[in-house]
């Protein structure tokens, strides 16, 4: 494995622990995959689809997400929206991600 490519799979890594805490603080209002894709990669968060859609079913098998079919221009769409018990998940993983932002500034000055 090159240096080139350790680098991007620590990258990769680094990014996963972020992705749960992004994908929940977006769906307050309801959203189908692709504009969830689409709204986070506005934000700067680039996920792919093979990623988010697994991770949108998994956090939906936890209750962290409710979905529900809608029928809009001919074809079905999911849409999910954060349940109440991904709103108290949410909450302490932005509380606990602020606290690891607070030690990672102070490491790095």
């Amino acid at each position: 494995m090159t240096n080139s490519e350790s680098l991007e799979n620590v990258i990769l890594e680094l990014r996963r622990g972020v992705i749960v805490l992004a994908v929940l603080s977006q769906l307050g209002e309801e959203q189908y995959g692709y504009s969830l894709l689409k709204l986070l990669g506005d934000r700067g968060l680039q996920i792919d689809q093979g990623t988010l859609y697994p991770l949108l079913r998994r956090l939906e098998s936890q209750n962290l997400l409710r979905s529900v079919w809608k029928i809009e221009a001919t074809r079905p769409r999911r849409y999910y929206l954060i349940s109440p018990e991904g709103k108290k998940t949410l909450a302490r993983l932005k509380k606990e991600w602020a606290g690891i932002v607070s030690t990672m500034e102070k490491m790095f000055s």
